[in-house]
């Protein structure tokens, strides 16, 4: 709610379809479309038809069960707009260390505003430089910027490759910069969080040894499920 971009329930429906439908004109940020399109163009025009017609796709009976996502949804301006966003990150420094209101208001701009464009730096920038070393096929990339500017959310050829995967890097916090990685360890010792699902290291070994094998021959992998020659004794 504090950063402002939108409900979990829209950001959610609207991230599984972009997985989806990536790089076709039911993405709702679709690269092919530019690098200010994907970046924050999008949010400025129209809905493509077949993004509209695509969204009846997406299972969101999950969220929609969830009590807590739809309070949210339902008092999203409320929460988002005007609490979580705008009355308490200005409200606690101007009570609690007695700045002054215009600093407080400024630095909360400034904050949303980092937020805001190096979110969407993952939506432009890595769809559309870096490197892919798990899937040559798909245009998400490894993005240096992306990684830096979001704390480690920049791994996105990876994430894009194995969505299923909670730390979207092949590292988790302890070998690289990955700040929500390591969250996620912490909310996973308090208990607070479960079942976090990783991929098997053989597999992405697998994946990588591919991508470079099809570089030096010049071939270039097909783009499959990639659950489909996976071992599921390795969860039992």
């Amino acid at each position: 709610s504090s950063a402002m971009q939108r409900s979990v329930y829209v950001w959610s429906r609207d991230h599984r379809i972009h997985h989806k439908f990536s790089e076709t004109d039911a993405d709702p940020h679709n690269s092919n479309r530019g690098l200010f399109f994907a970046h924050i163009g999008w949010l400025f025009v129209k809905k493509h038809p077949e993004l509209i017609e695509k969204r009846r796709e997406i299972d969101c009976n999950d969220l929609t069960a969830d009590p807590v996502v739809m309070f949210q949804k339902r008092h999203m301006a409320i929460l988002v707009s005007l609490m979580c966003g705008i009355v308490i990150p200005v409200a606690v420094p101007v009570l609690l260390w007695d700045e002054s209101f215009a600093n407080a208001f400024i630095a909360n701009i400034i904050r949303y505003l980092y937020a805001l464009h190096s979110t969407f730096l993952v939506n432009s920038a890595a769809h559309m430089y870096g490197i892919r070393p798990y899937d040559e096929i798909i245009e998400p990339r490894e993005s240096s910027v992306a990684i830096y500017f979001t704390f480690g959310e920049g791994y996105h050829n990876f994430h894009h490759t194995f969505p299923y995967d909670s730390n979207a890097s092949e590292h988790d916090w302890r070998y690289n910069f990955n700040i929500p990685g390591l969250i996620l360890a912490v909310l996973e010792k308090m208990n607070l969080v479960r079942d976090l699902k990783l991929a098997p290291k053989n597999y992405v070994a697998k994946r990588k040894s591919m991508v470079k094998l099809n570089g030096q021959t010049g071939d270039k992998i097909v783009n499959t499920n990639y659950f489909d020659n996976l071992d599921l004794q390795q969860f039992s």
